[in-house]
């Protein structure tokens, strides 16, 4: 017998193992059409069965040929789990199973030569959520009673631009006795605080980047909840530019500048301005590596947006001519303030790391008062692509970092003063109003969240190994593809709908949070209302133990 090959991938090695039942299947093929990563394929098999009709017994061998829905086993071509088989098959004759015991880490580098890319978020979870060991434990009653969750005025609003401390406003008293400015200050935008974060044009299919823009729409002039969301890199349709929502729009600009072409062209045309701009100069997700969009997602319109040809396209690390923090405000906050003649909001977004309180601190010293807002992103956040050691292994948890930043700014006597906002893994569980209500409690003026926007679109993902596909642009949900047929499968107003009533539900759960320690407003800051069983995140973030 001839030796086996044992460093072959076989179905043992892989992370996702196909359950079928030959018993329930209707042949009727659905789940093959269903799976987008070509993972199954129809197959016969011999079967050999050993019967006897005879009176006595008498054996005979008879060979069956049974159709069965077969795994497909490649080097880099294997089912994600997404589990769109199991929603089509009618009979649940099909699912994917997690196998705990795979050695995909192993085989896959060492038969590609490469390093797995995927999707997502990370998937490690070894260290537990700090925000699911925190608990609001501060209840106003007697002395100070809580508020009525349902019939109380809540203010859900939280700046977004410089905000200029009293004794630095440039008042004077006129003639009248009334107070006026004597000169132009920083333009700040009050905006719910939640903003839909940074996932591009290109990273998104059309279709649900409509969908959200729709959302946004919806809930700013139906329901006057006052919501942004930010272009992310790669540039914004120009129907979109010079229509009037894009008063609801941040746009971002990154290390690629992609895109910004289109944009720059299209400002004389433009109705109103934009919400702000965000420049990106890291993100929390693979920190340090640059985006990444491959060339299969680069299609037509993809191409015609950003001005680049079909190829992989890879954003720097970090913006080129950008060495120190003085010279990213000198250049890139004074040309965006220019170009906008003051009126929008810049801001700037960093990854959290053990050196983003160092950026903090000098951006409260800015001499100019132009910078609009602060964006720290987290480890466990991302929806982008990347390699999985950069998403697995790199970056900073954003709890501790957002704690930090505010208190440096409290050391300073400048809270406030230029807005902290905070991502990373929020709403993980889909509990965004409980995990931005600590957020707040611990500093920050508000948060951003983009991947749980795709679980609401219907992402078929998880953050423990399922899916994690949208590198490949075979999203089996159409979510994060450029495939016009795969496309199709999302329901734009569906997604649409699913966005805004989440976003309803979130705006009452945020003030049955706030109601019971007693704000009407958000409580920036307020440390004392949370409190913690585990002593250690205690100490580290200067809350209350309990147990």
């Amino acid at each position: 017998m001839a030796a086996v090959d044992t460093t072959k991938i076989d179905k043992q090695d892989l992370v996702w193992q196909i359950e079928h039942k030959s018993e329930n299947c209707a042949l009727c093929g659905k789940c093959v059409a269903a799976c987008t990563f070509g993972a199954i394929k129809a197959d016969v098999i011999r079967k050999r069965e050993i019967i006897s009709t005879d009176l006595t017994p008498n054996p005979k061998s008879v060979e069956k040929a049974i159709p069965v829905i077969k795994q497909v086993v490649t080097k880099s071509k294997n089912c994600v789990g997404c589990g769109m088989c199991a929603k089509v098959c009618e009979n649940g004759a099909i699912k994917p199973v997690y196998n705990e015991r795979h050695r995909m880490n192993v085989k896959y580098r060492a038969n590609n030569a490469e390093s797995p890319k995927r999707g997502g978020r990370t998937n490690l979870h070894t260290e537990g959520r700090t925000l699911d060991k925190i608990k609001v434990g501060r209840i106003s009653q007697m002395t100070d009673p809580s508020l009525d969750a349902m019939r109380h005025t809540f203010e859900l609003l939280a700046p977004f631009g410089r905000v200029m401390p009293p004794e630095n406003l440039p008042l004077e008293v006129d003639s009248t006795g009334n107070l006026q400015l004597n000169k132009k200050i920083p333009t700040t935008r009050w905006i719910y605080p939640i903003i839909i974060g940074d996932m591009s044009i290109g990273a998104l299919s059309p279709r649900l980047w409509e969908a959200v823009s729709i959302a946004v729409a919806y809930l700013n002039e139906v329901y006057h909840i006052p919501i942004r969301m930010c272009s992310g890199e790669g540039g914004v349709p120009e129907k979109l530019i010079r229509s009037k929502y894009i008063k609801y729009l941040i746009i971002q600009i990154a290390s690629g500048h992609f895109g910004w072409n289109r944009i720059i062209n299209s400002m004389p045309y433009m109705v109103d301005d934009p919400a702000g701009i965000m420049i990106k100069i890291g993100q929390g997700a693979k920190p340090g590596d640059g985006g990444l969009l491959l060339s299969k997602k680069v299609a037509p319109h993809i191409q015609e947006i950003r001005g680049v040809p079909k190829s992989d396209l890879l954003s720097p690390p970090n913006h080129q001519g950008l060495y120190s923090i003085e010279e990213s405000v000198q250049k890139m906050f004074l040309s965006m303030n220019a170009a906008f003649k003051f009126r929008v909001p810049v801001s700037i977004k960093v990854a959290a790391s053990t050196t983003s309180v160092s950026v903090y601190n000098n951006l409260l010293r800015d001499p100019y008062d132009i910078v609009g807002g602060f964006f720290l992103d987290g480890i466990a956040g991302g929806t982008g692509a990347a390699h999985e050691i950069s998403l697995d292994h790199t970056g900073h948890p954003i709890v501790s970092r957002l704690r930090d930043c505010y208190l440096a700014a409290v050391h300073q006597g400048k809270q406030g003063q230029i807005p902290l906002w905070a991502a990373g893994g929020l709403g993980m569980k889909g509990t965004l109003a409980a995990d931005a209500f600590k957020m707040i409690c611990l500093g920050a003026n508000g948060v951003f969240t983009g991947r749980l926007i795709l679980q609401i679109a219907g992402c078929l993902g998880d953050d423990y190994g399922r899916c994690n596909a949208c590198n490949t642009g075979l999203c089996p949900a159409g979510l994060t593809t450029q495939n016009p047929i795969l496309m199709k499968r999302l329901d734009i107003d569906k997604a649409a709908q699913n966005i805004v009533n989440y976003f309803l539900a979130t705006d009452i759960e945020l003030k049955k949070l706030m109601a019971p320690i007693g704000n009407s407003s958000l409580p920036v800051g307020r440390s004392d209302a949370l409190v913690t069983v585990d002593k250690n995140v205690a100490e580290r973030l200067g809350i209350q133990h309990v147990c």
